[in-house]
């Protein structure tokens, strides 16, 4: 739920910055301030309250540092939205982990902080279900945005608009904010602008579940200081 200190956020490392020193017992969570899956881990480590447990290391996308590859994170797996992200990935406990819905869990099962996955077994098996469908619905509304009918994607937000009313129990997917809720929050937020003023449509109009649940998204403090400043796109 976040610590209640404003962080002020370091500026991004470019190809001129020199490298933080690397296994020094600091946790480090390296990211890019405009990355949406980099964005998912930030939402997390903010909201269990590990603002000063784990540092965070923005890089800079565009100018890419070297020794970011070479002595960071070699595996250099890269998360696509529209465009490549080579971030999150975790510096801890003298290893580096990436992919960013397996730095959810990671951040869950190893930190403390508000618990974002419920007891209740039959809600843990609908949040897997849902982590796995963040690459359909990825596929999906990406594809609407050269094609001729948003259909694909307006079925995949049907799928979204059901998937908030399975439990009725809160206007989260699982009913209280979760990582479910992280995954696709930041995905969202870019879908729902750019599908608005590029295809005329509005993704809440006939789902009043995604409506609510955009609206409580918002007033979560640990996502509001995350998201994306329109004026910098």
């Amino acid at each position: 739920m976040s610590s209640g200190v404003k962080e002020v956020l370091p500026p991004p490392l470019d190809s001129s910055s020199e490298p933080p020193a690397i296994f020094d017992g600091t946790t480090k969570l390296y990211i890019s301030y405009t990355c949406p899956y980099a964005q998912r881990v930030w939402i997390t480590r903010n909201y269990k309250g590990l603002e000063d447990k784990i540092k965070l290391i923005p890089i800079d996308l565009q100018n890419r540092p070297a020794w970011y590859k070479e002595k960071v994170y070699p595996p250099n797996k890269v998360d696509y939205l529209v465009a490549p992200c080579y971030v999150p990935s975790l510096e801890h406990n003298n290893e580096v982990k990436g992919e960013s819905l397996d730095l959810l869990k990671y951040l869950e099962d190893n930190f403390e902080g508000p618990s974002l996955l419920p007891d209740d077994p039959a809600k843990r098996e609908f949040a897997e279900e849902l982590l796995s469908y963040t690459n359909s619905f990825n596929r999906a509304v990406v594809s609407s945005f050269k094609a001729d009918s948003i259909s694909e994607a307006g079925a995949t937000f049907d799928y979204i608009e059901n998937a908030l009313g399975k439990f009725g129990d809160g206007p989260f997917f699982l009913g209280t904010f979760s990582l479910v809720d992280i995954a696709y929050a930041p995905l969202i937020e870019r879908y729902q602008p750019f599908l608005l003023d590029a295809k005329k449509y509005n993704i809440t109009e006939g789902r009043p579940q995604l409506a609510t649940w955009i609206q409580e998204l918002n007033k979560i403090e640990a996502y509001e200081v995350t998201k994306r400043d329109p004026r910098s796109s």
